[in-house]
This record gives structure tokens, sequence and C-alpha cells, in this order.
């Protein structure tokens, strides 16, 4: 098997919103096509909404479980607050995908601090990188059937950028080993919900470069 190109990944969300399955899915489904992986999480006051991130590293060489700043590949920001969070390991060539649902932190409702708007949050990704797309990963997890599988639609919108070296079949697979019959079914559906909704994006993007 040829050696895998270095694609460094960020998953970046707050508490609850299943960071970490969504790592041990990607993860699980590198291993078993023989992909090294590296990886590490960071997890905040999860019942209180605090930030969880994880570092996903994926192929041979890789030493360090830890992205080095400006070497993210795809950024995916579960809460959409959290792609700002990590934006110092972005870069000029990265790739940005935002669910536009947000999760105000508690202090927000305290009065002790602010949230920036949607806007205002893609117009500072954008100063950085011009690849960012937007998913409503909660409307299309209501359409899979479960609001809770939202995180499972933010990894098929990460697996629709086409920088994921994972045959999708294999994703599919994982997934379906992972949870029981109706909740597999539940959240296949939303792994292709996410994975065409990007697809469509870039598909999008790429027809008004060539108008």
């Amino acid at each position: 098997m040829a050696a895998t190109k270095e694609l460094n990944i960020i998953i970046g969300g707050v508490g609850g919103q299943g960071v970490v399955l969504m790592s041990e899915l990607l993860g699980n489904a590198a291993v078993r096509s023989g992909i090294q992986v590296r990886g590490s999480e960071v997890l905040g006051m999860a019942q209180r909404g605090g930030s969880v991130f994880s570092n996903i590293r994926l192929g041979h060489g890789v030493a360090s479980a830890l992205t080095p700043e400006g070497r993210c590949d795809v950024l995916i920001a579960v809460e959409p607050s959290e792609a700002l969070r990590n934006i110092q390991y972005l870069g000029k060539s990265s790739v940005v995908v935002v669910n536009t649902r947000t999760v105000l932190p508690f202090t927000v409702f305290l009065g002790k601090s602010g949230y920036p708007t949607l806007k205002q949050i893609l117009a500072g990704l954008k100063k950085v990188t011009d690849r960012v797309i937007t998913v409503d990963a909660a409307g299309l997890a209501e359409k899979a059937g479960s609001l809770q599988s939202m995180n499972v639609v933010m990894l098929g919108a990460l697996y629709g950028t086409g920088l994921v070296p994972v045959d999708t079949d294999t994703a599919r697979e994982v997934i379906r080993g992972r949870f029981p019959a109706r909740a597999a079914d539940t959240n296949l559906k939303a792994f292709e919900l996410g994975y065409k909704e990007v697809l469509k994006a870039l598909q999008k993007t790429a027809a008004g470069r060539d108008s």
C-alpha cells in the first residue's frame, strides 16, 4: 500500500455534541483502511457546554498527535464559534466546514460574555481562508430522524470535502457497526445528507469559478 499523505483534521464543538464519537468513527475507518492515525482530545467543562476539540492526524510517518499551528487541512466546527477558537491552526489552503446551529455558552445567558453572529464568525474565517462551507447540520439531522445525529451529519460533511483518504463504504461499515440497528439507519442517513450537502456546495463553487 502506498504511503498516505499527511492529513490534519480538527473537530471543534462543545460538550454533548459528540465530537469524541466523530473522532472514534473517523479513526476506526482509517485504521480499517490501513492508515496510521494519531489523535488527541481536549475536553472542557462538558456539563456547562465547555469547548471540546479533537486532533486527528492521518498518514504514515506522523509522529505527534497535535496539529501544528497553520497546518490544519480540514476544520470541522460542530459549534460555529469553535471555528474561531481554533483559527490559529488554519492556513490559506485550509477547508472549514461550519455548522450553522449555535450553542450559546452559559456565560452569555449570565450576561458575562458576548457571542459573535454567524456573519462575524464567517468573516473572521475568510480573513484566513476562502474555503469556508456552511452546513445546517441540525436541519439535516432532523431530516434524518434524530437531532442527536447532528455530529454524524458533520462527519459526512467531512467526507464530502473529498480530502479524507478513506472509502465512504468503509465509513458506512464503521457507522453501522457502532450503533444498534434503528440508530444505525438514522445515522447512515445523516451521514449521506451531510456528505451530499458539502458535495453540492463544492460543485456550486466550482461552477461559479468556471462561469
